[in-house]
């Protein structure tokens, strides 16, 4: 009899699919989804690629972008996939981020099940602090552009100065609280972008320099800046879990020639494309956006300088959300007693957010060295720790397949992520301070 009864849970249990039971009030469509995901991992930093090259080598670039970029989307499987695991046992249509992580650490390995006591906190934590650091970058790319023109064309000013020109429209583009309303941006930042990298390419291809002109492989002490600059170009893990969060169909997500695999194969060709030839093109001078190698004095490239400031200022709402969402959904809504005020204290959080992330990138405006520190720190533990443990503790209960093979991976990308996050960032802040010295 108590035989019969576990089977039949068993079976209840592998009947419940937690897609079907998730409630979402403004659900994306597959086409939204694959037009966020597109905005969501292409940024700045395929603009910084070929930077990042320079630190590499085009050899090592095109292999280690390879590697890196698999290992993203690898972990970015890993993650969606025990949450929809933890989601079954559960019983419940949707786990975030941070509660998954502490639900897998409560099933894990005894050793392990300490840290369920903080793993909501730090996972939230390190996202909003993540998504807030590309937020900087953001305002200090824009202002960038901005500044070029600006110089070109009227007076010469400091580019803290056109931070503040920048300050409003943030504002505005901030104040859209719904992914869904996002959309119609995206497709339009998205159309702009694919405009612009035309226009970036045909500079890049003009009079190619002899490729014995540029080296192979770098020296090794350079990769750590790579490393930090590729693994924050290709990932935006909050925003992807974010956008899956709010598909209509989320099964259309994962699978094999999913929305993911599909977006990550245009997204890594991109990068490499743009990372190699523009390395080609400008070597060691390449600058932290390839778009400040282009002329200055030609009006076509000016309009592309406003075409990726357009694409990246609407960026900014899509990563932003992640952190807007995070500090207001998960905590302050709590605290808040008056509700006929919600979306009025919601705008004030955005607001703050939007003049934090100025005072930030007005402290270090330095692109290529925000982007390395911003990468290195937060998403060796976003993108490579977090997801092998949560699929490491998620497995303790199950199996970890024969030889233990995913107990044994999931521990190498763990060490991966430590090892590259810690040379990472202490290379990225020896940079910095070397440089405000």
């Amino acid at each position: 009899m108590g035989a019969t009864k576990e089977v039949n849970k068993k079976v209840e249990e592998d009947d419940y699919d937690p897609h079907e039971h998730r409630v979402v009030k403004i659900p994306t469509t597959n086409t939204e989804t694959f037009i966020h995901f597109l905005k969501a991992s292409v940024g700045t930093g395929v603009l910084a690629m070929p930077s990042a090259f320079s630190n590499a080598g085009y050899v090592n670039g095109l292999i280690l972008t390879t590697v890196i970029g698999s290992i993203a989307l690898y972990c970015l499987h890993l993650v969606i996939n025990s949450m929809y695991e933890l989601c079954k046992r559960k019983r419940i249509p949707y786990l975030t981020y941070p509660e998954a992580m502490t639900v897998a650490f409560e099933e894990g390995p005894p050793c392990l099940r300490f840290f369920a006591k903080i793993a909501t906190p730090f996972v939230d934590g390190f996202l909003a602090f993540y998504h807030f650091g590309i937020c900087c970058v953001y305002v200090v790319f824009i202002a960038e552009s901005i500044k070029q023109i600006v110089d070109e064309y009227l007076i010469v000013l400091d580019i803290r100065i056109h931070m503040c020109f920048v300050l409003v429209p943030l504002f505005l583009i901030f104040s859209i609280r719904q992914l869904k309303h996002l959309v119609p941006f995206s497709s339009f930042a998205n159309v702009l972008m694919f405009i612009g990298f035309g226009v970036v390419l045909y500079y890049i291809f003009s009079n190619l320099p002899p490729i014995s002109e540029r080296v192979a492989f770098e020296e090794i002490s350079k990769l750590p800046l790579f490393f930090g600059t590729v693994l924050f170009s290709l990932e935006a893990v909050g925003v992807v879990i974010a956008i899956e969060q709010n598909m209509k169909t989320p099964k259309a997500y994962t699978g094999k020639f999913g929305i993911m695999n599909r977006g990550m194969f245009i997204v890594l060709a991109l990068y490499m494309g743009l990372g190699f030839f523009g390395y080609w093109q400008y070597g060691n001078d390449s600058k932290g956006s390839v778009t400040l190698n282009i002329p200055q004095d030609e009006i076509l490239a000016q309009v592309v300088k406003i075409f990726f400031a357009v694409t990246t200022l609407i960026s900014y709402a899509l990563q932003g959300y992640v952190t807007a969402d995070i500090i207001w959904n998960h905590y302050l809504i709590k605290k808040t007693s008056e509700k006929s005020n919600l979306v009025l204290y919601e705008l004030l959080v955005r607001a703050c957010i939007v003049i934090l992330t100025f005072l930030c990138a007005v402290a270090i405006p330095d692109l290529s060295l925000f982007l390395s520190l911003v990468g290195a720190f937060c998403l060796s533990i976003l993108g490579l720790i977090f997801p092998a443990l949560l699929e490491l503790c998620c497995r303790y209960s199950t199996t970890y397949g024969k030889w233990k093979f995913h107990l044994v991976k999931d521990l190498l990308i763990v060490c991966f992520g430590i090892i590259g996050g810690i040379i990472g960032t202490y290379v990225s802040i020896s940079e910095i301070v070397e440089a405000y010295k």
